[in-house]
């Protein structure tokens, strides 16, 4: 069993949308990942704490979605094919429902063509900070509308939004989902 990330770099090997969504098909037992650069990135599972505690910001958006019912909710099992290249799973996503429905059937069935409007990423003591900072920078060059990297090694929580620089608060804080998330509030205690 892996216990860090493992990364292949497939730049010569230019995998196509549809070769990429095999491989993880083949390959149903692991965490694959592809970075705007061509790098194959192989995840380690993560383990109780950091499963629950994404399971947790699953479940708060999840229940703020069920009352506002303004998009969909993913979990990180879920692929988005970024715009601006790249094959990735947030720990948890959010789409707006107008951009959702203008997909096909076929789209919304295999991994997703677009950029979630929000992205949570939950550091995990198996994670290179460097490598999910590089992540959310990806989403924003693909139209990251505001995203959250919570990092408990550090106590601290970056707030990643298109226009801004990232703006990094210690724990514990409360998180508004400002516009892309009207009244959604997250609590963040010490961890």
């Amino acid at each position: 069993m892996i216990s860090e990330p493992i990364i292949l770099n497939l730049k010569t090997v230019n995998l196509s949308d549809d070769q990429f969504y095999q491989l993880c098909q083949i390959n149903e037992n692991w965490r694959l990942e592809e970075t705007a650069q061509g790098e194959l990135i192989i995840m380690p599972p993560v383990g109780g704490i950091t499963g629950n505690r994404e399971s947790d910001f699953n479940a708060d958006v999840v229940i703020w979605n069920r009352q506002t019912q303004l998009g969909k909710v993913f979990s990180s099992s879920t692929i988005f094919i970024l715009p601006q290249g790249g094959k990735r799973s947030p720990d948890v996503a959010w789409v707006e429902n107008a951009r959702w429905e203008a997909l096909t059937q076929e789209q919304q069935e295999k991994f997703v063509p677009l950029c979630p409007d929000f992205v949570i990423e939950l550091r995990s003591r198996t994670d290179p900070l460097k490598q999910l900072q590089d992540k959310m920078q990806e989403y924003l060059n693909s139209g990251l509308k505001l995203g959250w990297l919570i990092n408990p090694q550090t106590q601290q929580v970056e707030i990643y939004h298109p226009t801004q620089p990232v703006e990094t608060v210690p724990l514990p804080t409360r998180l508004s989902g400002e516009n892309v998330l009207p009244g959604f509030i997250l609590d963040l205690p010490l961890f």
